[in-house]
């Protein structure tokens, strides 16, 4: 069984990319299941109906998100109404939507998938060293293919809960730094690792937004308004190999597509 998980989809040039390099990868690849977070899809910051259609449109089976998941007023609603587009489940209570969710693959395999989110200088949230322990025992035995999305700042805390989660789930897949990280193994107990996947967006960049708004903020310490950048599109995913039976994971690569290699 073929698991794509693709990194952090920024604004309108990442969405537009997306629908191209997942019509290849999935001609080339064959993914039985392709997870995207999309928490940064509108205009760089949050999700919306029509943003979480495009993504849905492109291919993808499950959407997870991070902190800039409120950052639209209609995510609310959006995430009620979707039970494939999950928020970290590690937010306090009460909060809309669900962390996990279950899908079935295109190869008929349930799939659950898990979003958590770091507290290392990202806030006040609950353990989700302990907020995995409890989803994984209501889980039970509804999906052995289990995928999680940590959308975490530190790396400590994504390797630490790879080796925490280790041969409990098939993949823990870090996310929002939008810098991929060359770190992609499998670990002892047959759980897929990589600390970043990266993002879909434009590289030429500061990790997806305009350049010179980015530095105005770095040099001046003053509010600016971020805007997506448009230049030098790339997907960074990674593709993991996993047995049906056990759910565990057997390889995982890294795959990057810029859109400048594709015919216009």
């Amino acid at each position: 069984m073929r698991i794509l998980f693709v990194g952090d989809v920024v604004g309108e040039p990442g969405r537009r990319f997306l629908k191209r390099a997942l019509r290849r990868v999935r001609r080339d690849e064959h993914p039985d299941f392709i997870l995207v977070n999309g928490e940064n899809s509108a205009a760089g910051a949050g999700i919306t109906p029509s943003t979480a259609d495009d993504i849905f449109r492109a291919g993808a089976d499950a959407i997870s998100t991070g902190n800039h998941v409120w950052d639209r007023k209609e995510a609310g609603p959006l995430l009620d109404e979707n039970e494939r587009i999950v928020r970290p489940a590690n937010y306090p209570d009460p909060a809309p939507g669900n962390g996990v969710c279950l899908v079935e693959a295109s190869n008929g395999i349930m799939v659950a998938v898990i979003n958590l989110m770091g507290r290392v200088f990202m806030g006040d949230f609950e353990d989700p060293f302990r907020t995995a322990d409890a989803i994984l025992d209501e889980i039970g035995d509804q999906a052995h293919v289990i995928l999680v999305d940590f959308h975490a700042e530190a790396t400590s805390e994504k390797i630490a809960l790879g080796w925490y989660l280790d041969g409990r789930v098939s993949g823990v897949f870090g996310t929002h730094t939008h810098v991929p990280t060359a770190d992609a193994r499998v670990l002892p107990g047959g759980t897929a690792y990589v600390t970043d996947v990266g993002m879909t967006g434009p590289y030429d960049s500061i990790i997806g937004v305009d350049r010179e708004a980015a530095l105005k903020r770095f040099l001046t310490q003053r509010p600016v308004r971020l805007t997506p950048a448009v230049d030098d599109v790339r997907m960074d995913a990674v593709l993991i190999e996993l047995s049906e039976v056990t759910g565990r994971a057997e390889s995982i690569r890294t795959i990057q597509l810029r859109e400048q290699e594709f015919s216009s």
